[in-house]
Formats: C-alpha cells, sequence, structure tokens
C-alpha cells in the first residue's frame, strides 16, 4: 500500500523562487544575498553553550582525522558536515532567527552521537538520514539529506530506486536550516521501494553551475553507500527545483529513467519579461550564453527521457511547462502535463498522486540504456553525450549541434549532423546492435563509410571526422589546441571543477590595475563562500607546485609582472599582454587603465584551464532571480578599469568575444 505523504508536505507550500519585483530590477540598489543574520553576543548563555560545544566538536574531529585508520574516521565526512555547517552560521552572521541556534545545537548532539556510536547509528538507519562528501571542486564539505525505505537493509539484494529532490529558492536556507529541513520532513513525495535524495545544490542557485555539479557529486557519494539501480534513477523538484528538473532532463537526458519538473522556469529571456517585468539589454554574447542553460533549446533531448510536468492552472509558473511544450511540439511530441485544477503555485493532492502513478509505472519499465534510435540536440561540448552517442567537436559553439543516430538493420547505420565536425559511437562489450563476421555501414549526410564489424566479446565502436566537406573514419587529429568536453569555456566553467584562485605576491607597475585585482580577488574570495557555500582554495603565486598544476584549474589574479605564474605563460597566451599594453589582434589597451580576463587550457597543463582574474562571471544583481544566473562574459574580456566595478560587471567591458574552435582569436569584430 502507497504510504501517504507527510502532513507537512501538504500542509507548506514549497519556497517560491519569486523575486521582490521591480524593487528588484535595481542594479544600483541590490539587496544582500543572503541578508546578515542576526548579531551573536557570547555574553549571551545560548550562544555561549553553542561556542563552546562547537569549540569541543572541533577538537574531536581533529582527533579522529588526525588518529588510526577506524570506520569513524572513514565516515569523518558525515560527522564534519554537521560541525560545518553550525561553525559557518556562527562565523558569517547567518543564523537568521533566534531559533536556528537551538537548530544548531541538534546538530551539534548528533555529531556527537555519531562519534561515540560510529557508523552504524546512521549508515543503516531508515527514515530521514543526512550526509555529506567532500567537494572535487573547492575541497568543502556539502550536505544532501536521504529518506531511506523502512525495509532497507545494509547489504540486502535489493537494489533502490532513486529519485533525486529538487529544493525550491530560500534565501536563509543555510547549512543549518537545510540540514535540520531533511532531519525533519520527509518532502512532497515519498514512493515506496525508493530512496529520496535531497541535495542541497549549493544553497540557492537553481543547480547551476557548482550547483550542478552538486547534485552530480551527491548522487555518486549516494551510490557508494547505496545499493542503487542505475536504471532507475530519476530527476524531480518544484519551483525553482522545477527549473532545475527541467535543466536535468534535458542536459542529462540518457541518465534518467523520468524527469518531473514542477513550475519553475526553463529559459532566461521569456521569464524575466513575463515574471520580473525586466527589459533586457543584454549584448550580443550574453545572448549566445543564454544557450547553455535555456532548456527549450535542448527539448529534442527529452525523446530520450520520459518527463511528466507539474503545473497549477493558476500558477504564473505554468509558463515554464508552456514553453517546453512548444518546443517539443516543434519535434512532434505533445508534453505530458498534469495541471492542479485551480491550484496556485502548489501540488494539488490529486495531481500528485496523478503524477506518481505515472513515475511509479515508468520506474517498473526503467531507463533504456541502448536505444536503436539517438537523437542529441546541443550548443556546446560541456554537454556532448546521449547513449551510445558522443560529439567530439563542433563546427562553431553556440550555435545549435545535432545528431541522429539510428540502427535501421544488423548492418547499417544511419546518421545526419548539423554543425558536428567530429563523433564518436560506442556499444561495450555485448552491447553490440550488429551482427558479428558482417561489415556494418554508415550512411551519414549523404555519404557511405564502411566500418569495422563487431568484435568477438560483442562491442563496437567508431569515431568519424569531417575532412573537408567530406566524412572519413578515424578519431579528429590535430596538432594544435581545440575545444573539447570539459575544456571547452566560457569562463564559469573552470569552476565546476577543481580550482585554486593564485594570489600574486608581486605589484604591478600600475597603481590602478593592482587596487582593482586585489579588491575582485578578496569579493571572488567572499561570494564564492556566500553564493556557492564553499571555502575557495587560496594560495600564493610562489607555492603553485606541479601537483596543483596537473589537478586544478588555475585562476591567475594579477598581471604578467605581479603574477609568477603568468608571467612563465605569457607569451603562450593568444592575447598579448605587457607593461604598456592588452593587445588583441590589431587593436592595443593601455594597460595602466585595463584588465584582461580569459580562460583557455593551462600552457603548462593543456588539459585543464587556466583563468585571469575572474571568478564567476554574474555578479549581486543575478543573485536576486536565479533565471540570471547565467554567463555574463564569453571566452575573455578587456576591463576598462576607469569605470568601477557594480553589481552586474567588474568595469566597463570594451572588448569581449569568444575563441575559435582551436582557442584562437577570431577576426575583430566592426
Amino acid at each position: 500500500m502507497r504510504p501517504p505523504f507527510a502532513l507537512a508536505a501538504l500542509l507548506l507550500l514549497p519556497l517560491t523562487l519569486f523575486a521582490d519585483g521591480p524593487a528588484d530590477n535595481q542594479p544600483d540598489d541590490v539587496r544582500r544575498i543572503p541578508k546578515l543574520g542576526i548579531e551573536l553576543s557570547p555574553d549571551d548563555k545560548i550562544t555561549a553553550y553553542l561556542l563552546q560545544r562547537l569549540d569541543a566538536l572541533g577538537r574531536k574531529i581533529d582527533e579522529v582525522r588526525d588518529g588510526e585508520d577506524s570506520p569513524t574516521k572513514a565516515s569523518l565526512n558525515d560527522i564534519e558536515v554537521l560541525y560545518r555547517a553550525a561553525k559557518t552560521a556562527v562565523d558569517h552572521q547567518e543564523f537568521f532567527a533566534p531559533d536556528e541556534l537551538h537548530k544548531a545545537q541538534i546538530l551539534v548532539n548528533e555529531a556527537d552521537g555519531r562519534l561515540v556510536e560510529g557508523p552504524e547509528r546512521w549508515t543503516s538507519k531508515t527514515g530521514l538520514v543526512v550526509r555529506g562528501y567532500r567537494s572535487k571542486i573547492d575541497h568543502s564539505i556539502q550536505p544532501y539529506g536521504l529518506v531511506v525505505p523502512p525495509d532497507y537493509q545494509p547489504g540486502g539484494e535489493m537494489r533502490y530506486r532513486l529519485d533525486v529532490w529538487f529544493h525550491g529558492r530560500g534565501e536563509t536556507l543555510s547549512e543549518v536550516n537545510f540540514l535540520h529541513e531533511r532531519m525533519n520532513s520527509v518532502g512532497q513525495f515519498a514512493p515506496p521501494d525508493t530512496i529520496v535524495l535531497h541535495p542541497y545544490g549549493r544553497y540557492c542557485n537553481a543547480n547551476k553551475f557548482a550547483g550542478e555539479v552538486d547534485v552530480l557529486e551527491a548522487i555518486e557519494d549516494v551510490k557508494k553507500h547505496y545499493p542503487i539501480d542505475e536504471d532507475r534513477i530519476s530527476v524531480r523538484g518544484f519551483s525553482m527545483g522545477g527549473a532545475a528538473a527541467w535543466q536535468f532532463a534535458t542536459h542529462y537526458s540518457d541518465r534518467w529513467f523520468a524527469a518531473n519538473p514542477g513550475a519553475g522556469f526553463a529559459e532566461t529571456p521569456r521569464f524575466l519579461n513575463v515574471f520580473q517585468n525586466e527589459t533586457l539589454e543584454p549584448t550580443w554574447y550574453e545572448k549566445k550564453l543564454w544557450r547553455l542553460y535555456d532548456c527549450d533549446l535542448y527539448a529534442l533531448n527529452l525523446l530520450q527521457c520520459p518527463t511528466v510536468a507539474y503545473s497549477g492552472e493558476i500558477d504564473k509558473q505554468k509558463q515554464a511547462a508552456d514553453v517546453m511544450a512548444e518546443a517539443l511540439a516543434e519535434h512532434g511530441v505533445p508534453l505530458t502535463h498534469v495541471i492542479g485544477p485551480q491550484t496556485a503555485h502548489k501540488y494539488h493532492p490529486d495531481s500528485a498522486k496523478i503524477v506518481d502513478d505515472k513515475l511509479a509505472s515508468l520506474a517498473e519499465v526503467g531507463r533504456e540504456r541502448f536505444p536503436p534510435h539517438v537523437r542529441l540536440e546541443t550548443y556546446t561540448l560541456k554537454y556532448n553525450r546521449m547513449n551510445w552517442v558522443t560529439l567530439d567537436a563542433l563546427g562553431e559553439h553556440w550555435e545549435r549541434a545535432a545528431i541522429d543516430a539510428k540502427i535501421t538493420d544488423a548492418s547499417q547505420l544511419a546518421v545526419t549532423t548539423e554543425n558536428v565536425t567530429a563523433m564518436s559511437f560506442e556499444f561495450p562489450s555485448g552491447r553490440s546492435p550488429f551482427a558479428k563476421a558482417h561489415p556494418v555501414s554508415v550512411e551519414i549526410d549523404g555519404q557511405t563509410l564502411d566500418a569495422p564489424a563487431t568484435t568477438s566479446d560483442g562491442s563496437w565502436m567508431i569515431s568519424l571526422h569531417r575532412d573537408g566537406e567530406a566524412w572519413q573514419v578515424g578519431p579528429l587529429e590535430s596538432a594544435s589546441l581545440r575545444k573539447r568536453h570539459d575544456l571547452q569555456g566560457p569562463i564559469d566553467d573552470a569552476f565546476m571543477d577543481s580550482f585554486i584562485f593564485v594570489r600574486p605576491t608581486g605589484e604591478s607597475p600600475h597603481a590602478t590595475f593592482d587596487e582593482w585585482c586585489h579588491a575582485e580577488l578578496d569579493r571572488a574570495i567572499e561570494h564564492w563562500r556566500r553564493h556557492f557555500r564553499g571555502d575557495a582554495r587560496v594560495k600564493d603565486d610562489t607555492a603553485i607546485t606541479d601537483d596543483d598544476v596537473a589537478n586544478a584549474n588555475l585562476v591567475l589574479w594579477g598581471d604578467p609582472t605581479s603574477n609568477a605564474v603568468l608571467k612563465r605563460i605569457a607569451d603562450k597566451l593568444p592575447i598579448a599582454w605587457t607593461n604598456d599594453s592588452i593587445t588583441v589582434g590589431e587593436k592595443a589597451f593601455p594597460s595602466d587603465q585595463h584588465a584582461l580576463i580569459l580562460i583557455q587550457p593551462n600552457p603548462l597543463n593543456p588539459n585543464r584551464y587556466v583563468v585571469l582574474n575572474s571568478s564567476f562571471t554574474f555578479r549581486e544583481y543575478a543573485y536576486l532571480n536565479n533565471a540570471r544566473q547565467v554567463p555574463m562574459l564569453p571566452d575573455w574580456a578587456v576591463i576598462d578599469l576607469q569605470t568601477k566595478p557594480n553589481s552586474r560587471t567588474p568595469g566597463k567591458v570594451v572588448a569581449a568575444d569568444f575563441f575559435d574552435e582551436n582557442w584562437k582569436l577570431k577576426p575583430a569584430r566592426e
């Protein structure tokens, strides 16, 4: 019998993603997010007691970390995540109401209990469980919550369905509040025989950028600890969480047995115009960069991901599903859209049951890993895979690229492409759809190519590339750099993997630049913590090691005089930077009043990025509405420092563009 929803889930409306309307359309008057919390006084008994307990807990955690290997040491992330939540709220004035001090005490109690009783306290627990993992991005401990079904037994043979549920917008959703909620609320849905994962998503960013990576890392951490059925993982959410569900459904379509977006937003320009009443005046490159996350442009991918959308009939955020329905209709596919009758921004109980039944039916079928017909639509190599198809190189980034690959019989593959210059098809051992001992013919864009036969272990793979207008068998060979998956830009992409801020120890010959550089670095450190809830790793330029070069994206602050690492690579950059000028092609900008921002593969290690003078590129104005949180700069930009940084830009952008597919300058724009 299917269990009823938790009472709290029916009584509480989901957190909304609405901003404050016209008041949040003023870039010169931007409220702080998150707001500063209440001031704590060490003379207050409750505060003093919490500080005392945190100090003791920190020492205990250090003792376990420095001690001999043990089950508790191996599971220390699940203890440290509780400590870090409370400590962060204390250190950064992020208790937003007096009762949150009590919530922090509860987290400390749980951490102490875990230290005393060991991992059995929580690793075998059913019901509500909170855990943590160490992120590859900044090595911080990040939290997530689980709903574990009552029949779960560690070591059992059953493999569980996993539903990933994205939370709504909450500007005061600190780690303390998130973990406390996950220890006390089941949430909107808790299907039987299903583990429900509630990722934190790095706070309040609609699971974009580091929030996106948080989801992927949390899923992997859950799979380490629980027996998850790889073919029965879904993505679901409501409000801001619905926006995240659309994003994951369209950008990672082949990973899920189903997607269930509710309300939210699906793209940037139409949503901001309708809901924020904002007059948009984007630059040409900002409009192109909307194509990173605008889900309607990736709608074709939903043919690989069964999707059940939900909206309240009178909810303005029904707009998201309407936009996606329009986009899917262009491909001849009606969107399954469950609508709550006369319902505003919440789930109608009758509709919730319909949605639950549809997801249960889809879970019985599970994900189809190797469908005979695969369609992929993208604008960037960041999102370049679908089932057995991989897009390896584009004709031009940020223009539509598509692959339609269909197995027509036991010896033929039919392929059509758009804006694609290299791709691969791969079926692992035992999965080849083609007959053994029989040559395979690939019909591609009007050409016929001979392909190898299925191997003795039942696997099959082939790489194809364009040579001029003709397709050839084999991978794309290039003597120079080229854009490829996870090394394609823009600047914000560097902050979706391990990175280090590299502080200059030298002094620039230009005081204006030096002042700007150090102020922007300080801001970057603070805003990484504030917005993406981590602790950016910062090292002096003279302290960077070979290991750092090998394993992290290096974000170099300074100029070739002040930063020793930048000095080493300056002559290998596509834009020349000297004490006199920053030279882009035939145009020069005086170095005493300009700064260079840039991303490209690191000349010291072309498998990692180097970034100059930038953190993530959207700023405080974008924090006010999640649809604004998109890249604001392309692959490079020259900044005029005579205009002071503000809530939208680090100064006046006087030149900016993308590099070409070989990481070289494009011809100057008129």
